[in-house]
Protein backbone atom coordinates (compact mmCIF):
# COMPACT_ATOMS: atom_id res chain seq x y z
CA UNK A 1 0.00 0.00 0.00
CA UNK A 2 1.56 3.52 -1.34
CA UNK A 3 2.26 5.85 1.34
CA UNK A 4 0.88 8.71 -1.62
CA UNK A 5 -2.28 7.12 -2.34
CA UNK A 6 -5.73 5.83 -0.63
CA UNK A 7 -6.06 2.99 -3.07
CA UNK A 8 -4.16 -0.16 -3.06
CA UNK A 9 -1.46 -0.31 -6.15
CA UNK A 10 -2.65 -2.26 -9.03
CA UNK A 11 -2.31 -6.25 -8.61
CA UNK A 12 -2.04 -7.58 -12.18
CA UNK A 13 1.94 -7.96 -12.41
CA UNK A 14 2.40 -10.57 -14.72
CA UNK A 15 -0.96 -11.17 -14.38
CA UNK A 16 -0.67 -13.58 -11.66
CA UNK A 17 -2.75 -15.72 -10.64
CA UNK A 18 -5.45 -16.50 -12.91
CA UNK A 19 -9.08 -16.48 -11.71
CA UNK A 20 -8.38 -20.47 -10.42
CA UNK A 21 -5.50 -19.38 -8.52
CA UNK A 22 -2.67 -20.82 -10.80
CA UNK A 23 0.58 -19.53 -11.76
CA UNK A 24 1.29 -21.44 -14.51
CA UNK A 25 1.23 -25.02 -13.49
CA UNK A 26 1.25 -24.17 -9.98
CA UNK A 27 -0.85 -23.45 -6.98
CA UNK A 28 -4.71 -24.02 -7.69
CA UNK A 29 -7.23 -25.23 -5.15
CA UNK A 30 -6.85 -28.76 -3.54
CA UNK A 31 -9.25 -28.96 -0.57
CA UNK A 32 -12.62 -30.88 0.40
CA UNK A 33 -15.56 -29.79 -0.48
CA UNK A 34 -16.52 -28.85 2.61
CA UNK A 35 -13.53 -25.93 2.55
CA UNK A 36 -14.80 -24.65 -1.31
CA UNK A 37 -17.50 -22.07 0.20
CA UNK A 38 -15.32 -20.61 2.09
CA UNK A 39 -12.44 -20.45 0.54
CA UNK A 40 -14.77 -18.19 -2.87
CA UNK A 41 -16.47 -16.30 0.31
CA UNK A 42 -12.89 -15.39 1.00
CA UNK A 43 -11.93 -14.68 -2.43
CA UNK A 44 -15.05 -12.26 -3.16
CA UNK A 45 -14.41 -11.07 0.39
CA UNK A 46 -10.91 -9.89 -0.27
CA UNK A 47 -11.66 -8.67 -3.74
CA UNK A 48 -13.76 -6.00 -2.27
CA UNK A 49 -11.79 -5.31 0.67
CA UNK A 50 -9.15 -4.68 -1.45
CA UNK A 51 -10.74 -1.79 -3.49
CA UNK A 52 -12.90 -0.19 -0.35
CA UNK A 53 -10.14 2.60 0.59
CA UNK A 54 -11.92 2.53 4.29
CA UNK A 55 -10.42 -1.49 4.86
CA UNK A 56 -7.26 0.07 2.94
CA UNK A 57 -6.84 3.05 5.24
CA UNK A 58 -7.84 1.35 8.48
CA UNK A 59 -5.07 -1.49 7.70
CA UNK A 60 -2.17 1.42 6.71
CA UNK A 61 -3.35 3.24 10.03
CA UNK A 62 -2.78 -0.03 12.08
CA UNK A 63 0.40 -1.41 10.48
CA UNK A 64 1.76 2.80 11.26
CA UNK A 65 -0.01 2.70 15.07
CA UNK A 66 0.40 -0.73 15.87
CA UNK A 67 2.84 -2.58 13.92
CA UNK A 68 4.97 0.30 13.61
CA UNK A 69 5.92 0.84 9.93
CA UNK A 70 7.54 1.88 7.71
CA UNK A 71 10.64 -0.41 9.09
CA UNK A 72 14.30 1.65 8.16
CA UNK A 73 16.43 0.33 5.09
CA UNK A 74 19.62 0.03 7.35
CA UNK A 75 23.62 0.87 5.91
CA UNK A 76 25.25 -2.92 7.68
CA UNK A 77 28.42 -1.01 7.58
CA UNK A 78 30.62 -3.81 9.37
CA UNK A 79 29.00 -6.61 7.76
CA UNK A 80 29.92 -4.76 4.20
CA UNK A 81 33.21 -4.37 5.45
CA UNK A 82 33.81 -7.86 6.02
CA UNK A 83 32.45 -9.10 2.86
CA UNK A 84 35.02 -6.90 0.94
CA UNK A 85 32.73 -5.76 -2.17
CA UNK A 86 29.19 -4.98 -2.95
CA UNK A 87 27.19 -2.30 -0.14
CA UNK A 88 24.96 -4.64 2.34
CA UNK A 89 21.65 -3.04 3.32
CA UNK A 90 19.30 -4.74 5.84
CA UNK A 91 15.18 -4.04 5.43
CA UNK A 92 14.33 -4.30 9.14
CA UNK A 93 11.21 -6.14 9.34
CA UNK A 94 12.78 -7.22 12.71
CA UNK A 95 11.92 -3.97 13.94
CA UNK A 96 8.49 -4.43 13.95
CA UNK A 97 5.94 -5.10 17.15
CA UNK A 98 6.06 -9.17 17.47
CA UNK A 99 9.43 -9.29 16.01
CA UNK A 100 8.81 -10.39 12.14
CA UNK A 101 6.97 -8.96 8.78
CA UNK A 102 4.77 -11.74 9.99
CA UNK A 103 2.43 -8.50 11.53
CA UNK A 104 1.73 -7.64 8.34
CA UNK A 105 -0.70 -10.34 7.10
CA UNK A 106 -1.80 -11.05 10.88
CA UNK A 107 -3.02 -7.86 11.28
CA UNK A 108 -4.94 -7.76 7.70
CA UNK A 109 -6.54 -11.00 7.98
CA UNK A 110 -7.74 -10.37 11.20
CA UNK A 111 -9.21 -6.88 9.95
CA UNK A 112 -10.86 -9.25 6.82
CA UNK A 113 -12.19 -11.45 9.17
CA UNK A 114 -14.16 -9.12 10.85
CA UNK A 115 -15.37 -7.43 8.13
CA UNK A 116 -16.96 -10.83 7.12
CA UNK A 117 -18.25 -11.73 10.68
CA UNK A 118 -16.32 -14.30 11.73
CA UNK A 119 -14.96 -13.70 15.43
CA UNK A 120 -13.04 -17.07 15.90
CA UNK A 121 -9.50 -17.14 14.05
CA UNK A 122 -7.37 -20.39 13.82
CA UNK A 123 -3.46 -20.40 12.79
CA UNK A 124 -0.85 -22.60 12.04
CA UNK A 125 2.55 -21.75 13.02
CA UNK A 126 6.87 -22.87 12.97
CA UNK A 127 8.93 -20.73 14.61
CA UNK A 128 6.14 -19.19 16.59
CA UNK A 129 6.28 -15.66 14.35
CA UNK A 130 2.86 -16.05 12.70
CA UNK A 131 1.71 -17.07 16.11
CA UNK A 132 2.53 -14.43 18.00
CA UNK A 133 1.77 -11.76 15.14
CA UNK A 134 -1.58 -13.63 15.05
CA UNK A 135 -2.37 -13.31 18.76
CA UNK A 136 -1.44 -9.76 18.99
CA UNK A 137 -4.19 -9.32 16.31
CA UNK A 138 -6.91 -11.25 17.72
CA UNK A 139 -5.94 -9.71 20.89
CA UNK A 140 -6.13 -6.28 19.87
CA UNK A 141 -9.33 -6.95 17.88
CA UNK A 142 -11.07 -9.06 20.33
CA UNK A 143 -11.09 -12.08 18.35
CA UNK A 144 -11.03 -15.83 19.77
CA UNK A 145 -7.58 -17.32 18.90
CA UNK A 146 -6.52 -20.90 18.51
CA UNK A 147 -3.23 -21.81 17.28
CA UNK A 148 -1.69 -24.99 16.22
CA UNK A 149 2.16 -25.50 16.55
CA UNK A 150 3.99 -28.83 16.35
CA UNK A 151 5.17 -30.31 19.56
CA UNK A 152 8.74 -30.05 18.42
CA UNK A 153 8.86 -26.31 17.53
CA UNK A 154 6.62 -25.68 20.78
CA UNK A 155 9.82 -27.45 22.40
CA UNK A 156 12.42 -25.07 19.85
CA UNK A 157 10.72 -22.14 20.25
CA UNK A 158 9.29 -22.02 24.23
CA UNK A 159 9.25 -18.64 24.82
CA UNK A 160 6.78 -17.66 21.64
CA UNK A 161 4.31 -20.09 23.30
CA UNK A 162 4.57 -18.41 26.15
CA UNK A 163 4.28 -15.23 24.42
CA UNK A 164 1.27 -16.70 22.46
CA UNK A 165 -0.70 -17.34 25.82
CA UNK A 166 0.17 -14.60 27.27
CA UNK A 167 -2.16 -12.45 24.89
CA UNK A 168 -4.95 -15.02 25.05
CA UNK A 169 -4.50 -17.25 22.72
CA UNK A 170 -4.86 -21.18 22.92
CA UNK A 171 -1.70 -22.41 21.45
CA UNK A 172 -3.08 -26.17 20.96
CA UNK A 173 0.14 -28.89 20.67
CA UNK A 174 0.47 -31.30 17.38
CA UNK A 175 2.36 -34.78 18.11
CA UNK A 176 1.56 -35.87 14.96
CA UNK A 177 4.38 -37.03 12.33
CA UNK A 178 7.73 -34.64 12.54
CA UNK A 179 5.80 -32.55 15.15
CA UNK A 180 6.64 -29.37 13.13
CA UNK A 181 4.94 -27.38 10.70
CA UNK A 182 3.57 -29.66 7.94
CA UNK A 183 1.57 -31.33 11.47
CA UNK A 184 0.47 -28.08 12.55
CA UNK A 185 -1.21 -26.69 8.92
CA UNK A 186 -2.61 -30.31 9.04
CA UNK A 187 -4.57 -29.58 12.49
CA UNK A 188 -5.56 -26.22 11.46
CA UNK A 189 -6.95 -27.74 8.19
CA UNK A 190 -9.17 -30.19 10.16
CA UNK A 191 -10.27 -27.76 12.86
CA UNK A 192 -11.56 -25.61 10.21
CA UNK A 193 -13.36 -28.36 7.97
CA UNK A 194 -15.19 -29.02 11.16
CA UNK A 195 -15.99 -25.06 12.25
CA UNK A 196 -15.65 -23.38 8.80
CA UNK A 197 -19.15 -20.99 9.17
CA UNK A 198 -17.77 -18.90 12.30
CA UNK A 199 -13.64 -19.52 11.93
CA UNK A 200 -11.48 -17.38 9.64
CA UNK A 201 -8.01 -19.02 9.37
CA UNK A 202 -5.31 -16.99 9.13
CA UNK A 203 -2.59 -19.06 7.36
CA UNK A 204 0.86 -17.39 7.67
CA UNK A 205 2.64 -17.82 4.63
CA UNK A 206 2.29 -17.23 0.53
CA UNK A 207 1.21 -20.94 0.15
CA UNK A 208 -1.83 -23.04 0.43
CA UNK A 209 -5.16 -22.84 -1.93
CA UNK A 210 -6.45 -19.85 -3.89
CA UNK A 211 -6.58 -16.75 -2.67
CA UNK A 212 -3.85 -17.38 -0.22
CA UNK A 213 -0.84 -16.83 -1.79
CA UNK A 214 -2.21 -14.03 -3.45
CA UNK A 215 -3.48 -12.14 -0.43
CA UNK A 216 -0.88 -13.13 1.36
CA UNK A 217 1.44 -11.57 -1.18
CA UNK A 218 -0.42 -8.68 -1.52
CA UNK A 219 -0.02 -7.58 2.51
CA UNK A 220 3.06 -7.92 2.45
CA UNK A 221 4.18 -5.92 -0.08
CA UNK A 222 4.80 -3.21 1.98
CA UNK A 223 8.04 -4.51 2.16
CA UNK A 224 9.32 -3.83 -1.28
CA UNK A 225 7.21 -0.90 -1.67
CA UNK A 226 8.96 0.74 1.01
CA UNK A 227 12.66 -0.26 0.46
CA UNK A 228 12.25 0.71 -3.24
CA UNK A 229 11.50 4.52 -2.12
CA UNK A 230 14.32 3.71 0.32
CA UNK A 231 17.03 2.86 -1.84
CA UNK A 232 16.32 5.23 -3.99
CA UNK A 233 16.17 7.97 -1.43
CA UNK A 234 19.90 6.49 0.00
CA UNK A 235 21.47 5.64 -3.03
CA UNK A 236 19.55 7.50 -5.80
CA UNK A 237 19.01 4.13 -7.69
CA UNK A 238 17.65 0.40 -7.27
CA UNK A 239 19.52 -2.62 -5.65
CA UNK A 240 21.70 -4.76 -7.86
CA UNK A 241 20.48 -7.70 -6.23
CA UNK A 242 17.29 -8.71 -3.47
CA UNK A 243 18.04 -11.89 -1.22
CA UNK A 244 15.40 -13.01 1.06
CA UNK A 245 14.57 -16.34 3.16
CA UNK A 246 12.53 -19.09 1.92
CA UNK A 247 10.01 -21.18 3.72
CA UNK A 248 6.79 -20.81 2.01
CA UNK A 249 7.85 -17.55 1.42
CA UNK A 250 5.72 -14.63 2.50
CA UNK A 251 8.82 -11.92 3.38
CA UNK A 252 10.11 -13.04 -0.25
CA UNK A 253 7.71 -12.28 -2.35
CA UNK A 254 6.50 -9.19 0.21
CA UNK A 255 10.32 -8.15 -1.00
CA UNK A 256 10.43 -8.90 -4.37
CA UNK A 257 6.96 -8.57 -5.70
CA UNK A 258 7.51 -4.45 -6.40
CA UNK A 259 10.83 -4.96 -8.01
CA UNK A 260 9.65 -7.86 -10.60
CA UNK A 261 9.10 -5.46 -13.83
CA UNK A 262 13.26 -4.10 -12.60
CA UNK A 263 15.06 -6.58 -14.98
CA UNK A 264 18.55 -4.88 -13.32
CA UNK A 265 17.49 -6.54 -10.15
CA UNK A 266 19.01 -9.78 -9.56
CA UNK A 267 16.54 -11.75 -6.97
CA UNK A 268 17.62 -14.83 -4.72
CA UNK A 269 15.49 -17.26 -2.25
CA UNK A 270 17.56 -19.18 0.22
CA UNK A 271 15.66 -22.38 1.61
CA UNK A 272 17.21 -24.37 4.42
CA UNK A 273 20.18 -26.67 3.58
CA UNK A 274 20.36 -28.43 7.11
CA UNK A 275 22.96 -30.80 7.20
CA UNK A 276 23.29 -31.03 3.14
CA UNK A 277 21.11 -32.37 0.25
CA UNK A 278 20.43 -35.90 1.43
CA UNK A 279 17.15 -37.78 2.03
CA UNK A 280 15.21 -36.00 5.51
CA UNK A 281 18.56 -34.20 6.05
CA UNK A 282 17.17 -30.35 4.41
CA UNK A 283 14.15 -28.22 3.56
CA UNK A 284 15.55 -27.35 0.00
CA UNK A 285 12.58 -28.03 -2.41
CA UNK A 286 14.04 -26.70 -5.71
CA UNK A 287 17.77 -28.27 -4.60
CA UNK A 288 15.87 -32.02 -4.01
CA UNK A 289 12.28 -31.71 -4.91
CA UNK A 290 9.88 -32.15 -7.81
CA UNK A 291 6.27 -31.66 -8.63
CA UNK A 292 3.34 -32.55 -7.12
CA UNK A 293 0.32 -31.40 -4.19
CA UNK A 294 0.42 -31.17 -0.58
CA UNK A 295 -2.32 -29.05 2.06
CA UNK A 296 -4.18 -27.74 -0.98
CA UNK A 297 -1.74 -26.44 -3.45
CA UNK A 298 0.29 -27.97 -6.46
CA UNK A 299 4.38 -26.97 -6.55
CA UNK A 300 7.55 -28.27 -5.80
CA UNK A 301 7.87 -30.09 -2.45
CA UNK A 302 9.80 -32.93 -1.11
CA UNK A 303 8.52 -36.31 -1.62
CA UNK A 304 10.08 -39.72 -2.59
CA UNK A 305 9.50 -41.90 -5.60
CA UNK A 306 5.63 -43.07 -4.41
CA UNK A 307 4.40 -39.58 -3.72
CA UNK A 308 5.32 -39.75 -0.13
CA UNK A 309 5.94 -36.36 1.56
CA UNK A 310 9.95 -36.81 2.83
CA UNK A 311 11.52 -35.80 6.37
CA UNK A 312 12.45 -32.15 6.55
CA UNK A 313 15.16 -30.65 8.43
CA UNK A 314 16.14 -26.98 9.53
CA UNK A 315 18.28 -25.46 12.50
CA UNK A 316 14.84 -22.87 11.82
CA UNK A 317 11.46 -24.13 12.64
CA UNK A 318 10.31 -21.01 10.09
CA UNK A 319 11.89 -23.15 7.30
CA UNK A 320 11.43 -26.55 8.19
CA UNK A 321 8.43 -27.61 5.83
CA UNK A 322 8.45 -29.11 2.73
CA UNK A 323 6.93 -27.33 0.04
CA UNK A 324 7.48 -23.71 -1.03
CA UNK A 325 4.89 -21.33 -2.19
CA UNK A 326 3.48 -21.50 -5.87
CA UNK A 327 4.49 -18.49 -6.96
CA UNK A 328 8.18 -18.73 -6.43
CA UNK A 329 7.99 -21.77 -8.27
CA UNK A 330 6.43 -19.75 -11.21
CA UNK A 331 8.83 -17.10 -11.18
CA UNK A 332 11.85 -19.62 -10.95
CA UNK A 333 10.51 -21.32 -14.30
CA UNK A 334 10.46 -17.93 -15.80
CA UNK A 335 14.18 -17.14 -14.57
CA UNK A 336 13.03 -14.41 -12.62
CA UNK A 337 14.11 -15.72 -9.76
CA UNK A 338 17.08 -17.86 -8.63
CA UNK A 339 17.19 -19.94 -5.42
CA UNK A 340 20.00 -21.13 -3.47
CA UNK A 341 20.47 -22.57 0.08
CA UNK A 342 22.51 -22.27 3.44
CA UNK A 343 23.52 -25.05 5.72
CA UNK A 344 22.97 -24.74 9.35
CA UNK A 345 26.31 -24.56 10.10
CA UNK A 346 26.65 -21.54 7.72
CA UNK A 347 23.81 -20.27 9.81
CA UNK A 348 24.80 -20.41 12.70
CA UNK A 349 28.05 -18.46 12.27
CA UNK A 350 26.45 -15.91 10.54
CA UNK A 351 23.75 -15.68 13.58
CA UNK A 352 26.82 -15.05 15.67
CA UNK A 353 29.26 -12.50 13.41
CA UNK A 354 25.98 -10.70 12.57
CA UNK A 355 25.37 -9.99 16.33
CA UNK A 356 28.89 -9.51 17.14
CA UNK A 357 29.39 -6.67 14.13
CA UNK A 358 26.03 -4.96 14.06
CA UNK A 359 24.38 -5.16 17.17
CA UNK A 360 21.05 -7.16 15.75
CA UNK A 361 20.54 -10.64 16.21
CA UNK A 362 18.71 -12.50 13.50
CA UNK A 363 16.18 -14.68 13.26
CA UNK A 364 17.65 -17.85 12.50
CA UNK A 365 15.18 -18.18 9.02
CA UNK A 366 16.59 -14.64 8.02
CA UNK A 367 20.12 -15.80 8.86
CA UNK A 368 20.11 -17.76 5.53
CA UNK A 369 19.21 -14.54 3.91
CA UNK A 370 22.66 -13.12 5.71
CA UNK A 371 24.43 -15.98 4.31
CA UNK A 372 24.09 -15.87 0.66
CA UNK A 373 24.19 -11.94 1.68
CA UNK A 374 27.52 -11.91 2.51
CA UNK A 375 28.38 -14.82 -0.23
CA UNK A 376 26.99 -12.39 -2.93
CA UNK A 377 28.83 -9.10 -1.57
CA UNK A 378 32.41 -10.64 -1.79
CA UNK A 379 31.83 -11.31 -5.41
CA UNK A 380 31.08 -7.87 -6.00
CA UNK A 381 32.58 -4.11 -6.50
CA UNK A 382 32.02 -1.66 -4.11
CA UNK A 383 29.68 -0.05 -6.14
CA UNK A 384 27.52 -2.52 -6.23
CA UNK A 385 24.23 -2.70 -3.58
CA UNK A 386 22.58 -5.66 -2.22
CA UNK A 387 19.18 -5.79 -0.13
CA UNK A 388 18.76 -8.57 2.48
CA UNK A 389 15.42 -8.59 4.09
CA UNK A 390 15.55 -8.97 7.76
CA UNK A 391 12.39 -10.93 8.57
CA UNK A 392 12.68 -11.35 12.17
CA UNK A 393 14.67 -11.23 15.26
CA UNK A 394 16.48 -13.84 16.86
CA UNK A 395 15.27 -14.04 20.33
CA UNK A 396 13.47 -16.37 20.40
CA UNK A 397 16.08 -18.38 19.27
CA UNK A 398 18.99 -16.90 21.89
CA UNK A 399 18.46 -20.09 24.02
CA UNK A 400 18.23 -22.78 20.96
CA UNK A 401 21.58 -21.31 19.24
CA UNK A 402 23.58 -21.48 23.01
CA UNK A 403 22.58 -24.88 23.62
CA UNK A 404 23.53 -26.17 20.04
CA UNK A 405 27.07 -23.60 20.50
CA UNK A 406 27.23 -25.33 24.29
CA UNK A 407 27.47 -28.66 22.48
CA UNK A 408 30.00 -27.67 19.47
Amino acid sequence: MSANSNVPPPLDRFSQPDAGGHFGPYGGVFVPETLMTALKELGEAYDMARKDPAFVNELRRHLKEFAGRPTPLYFAERLTQLGGGAKIYLKREDLLHTGAHKINNALAQALLAKRMGKKRIIAETGAGQHGVATAAACAKFGLECVVYMGAHDMERQALNVFRMRLMGAEVRGVEAGQKTLKEAINEAMRDWVTNVRATHYILGTAYGSHPYPMMVRDFHRVIGIEAKEQILAREGRLPDELIACVGGGSNAIGLFFEFLEDPGVKMIGVEAGGHGIKRGEHAARFAGGRLGVLQGCKTFLLQDADGQIELTHSVSAGLDYAAVGPEHAFYRDRGRIQFAYATDDEVLETFQLCSRLEGIIPALESTHALVEGLKRAKTLSKDKVIIVNLSGRGDKDVQQVQAMLGKK
